[in-house]
């Protein structure tokens, strides 16, 4: 098995960056370690510049991501940890594969559809030709596995179709690309706003109380949970009952995601509780879970020279395995290289 998966480098990262991907890259990690598999973290920044960006933040917000990662459990010792733009493979694959891949295929992705809104012909390229890198991202290294979620669905399904097309095109009765195969982490939580239930907890909302940021202190941390809004109704002893109750249900899966418990479990012990009670408990355990990430996610992002050089000796050995592949792919379409 090996895992491939990318995340874009954004800065305030917060508790829905945790629960919904770093946590699971962290719990694949250890299953791949177990079943001798093999698993590939990198830091999405060219991807990043398919949209309007600040490049000194772009910079800083990628090392904060390592920082993060690290933090948070990834090991670059057992998982290879690396940025794209340190490993031009990803990009001289891309344009490889231009040539299999149909405008017609993007034109009908999703994404592409919501990003670039009434306004396509003010998009960029890449934003258009965003799925055609991520295949590149996956088939460079031949992955077997790609954790995606709902949303990216329909790009690993391009990036299998791209895949079949060419070995079919150029590779005859040895195809050259593994088609890979999904990975939906049931894991994966979705933890929506403090402020609002019905909002997913997100960096851009402009009230700071509405997540929970991996930088926040105890106190914060405390605070914020104390002031998220909920109802005056005590907490029902079951599921049900959290119907049409988004804030309810919202800070009982933050607890039940943090405790690694269902919601059930939660509503057993706090049914009948009001969040007078409810809250403190919530987050006494966010306090628990959080600290030791917090402590070293601080200290961390401050020595630049050591996420550089996780970075570095990444990227090496992600060059070295791409290599072969990107060989390969020149042969079979007659460049001479």
């Amino acid at each position: 098995m090996r895992i491939v998966s990318g995340i874009q480098p954004t800065g305030n990262l917060h508790l829905g960056n945790y629960l919904g991907a770093i946590r699971n890259w962290v719990s694949m990690q250890d299953d791949a370690d177990a079943s001798g598999g093999q698993c590939l973290y990198f830091l999405a920044d060219l991807h990043a510049i398919s949209m309007p960006h600040d490049p000194a933040s772009l910079g800083a917000n990628t090392r904060e991501m390592v920082a993060a990662l690290v933090a948070c459990g990834v090991d670059p010792a057992r998982s290879i940890l690396f940025n794209q733009a340190q490993v031009p493979q990803h990009a001289e694959l891309q344009w490889l594969l231009s040539g299999t891949a149909r405008m017609g295929w993007l034109n009908r992705m999703t994404q592409w559809k919501d990003k670039a809104g009434k306004n396509r012909e003010g998009q960029s390229v890449a934003l258009f030709t965003y799925p055609v890198l991520q295949a590149a991202d996956v088939l460079l290294y031949n992955a077997t596995h790609v954790p995606v979620g709902e949303d990216q669905k329909q790009h690993l399904e391009l990036a299998r179709d791209i895949a079949q097309k060419f070995n079919n095109d150029f590779c005859g009765d040895t195809p050259l690309f593994t088609l890979p195969e999904p990975i939906i982490p049931k894991s994966a939580a979705r933890i929506m706003s403090l402020r609002d239930g019905t909002a997913k907890m997100s960096k851009s909302d402009p009230s700071d109380a509405s997540r929970i940021n991996l930088t926040d202190d105890a106190d914060t941390i405390m605070a914020k949970i104390k002031k998220a809004k909920s109802d005056a109704d005590a907490l029902p002893s079951e599921i049900a009952g959290l119907e049409a109750r988004a804030e309810a249900a919202n800070l009982v899966g933050l607890y039940a995601a943090m405790a690694g418990c269902d919601a059930a479990t939660v509503l057993a012990e706090y049914g009948g509780k009001g969040f007078g009670a409810f809250k403190p408990a919530l987050g006494e355990l966010l306090v628990e879970k959080l600290a030791p990430i917090n402590q070293r996610f601080v200290a961390l992002r401050q020595d630049t020279a050591a996420l550089d050089a996780i970075l570095r000796d990444g990227a090496q050995r992600a060059r070295q395995l791409a290599a072969p592949t990107l060989e390969a792919v020149y042969a079979a379409l007659g460049l001479v290289r």
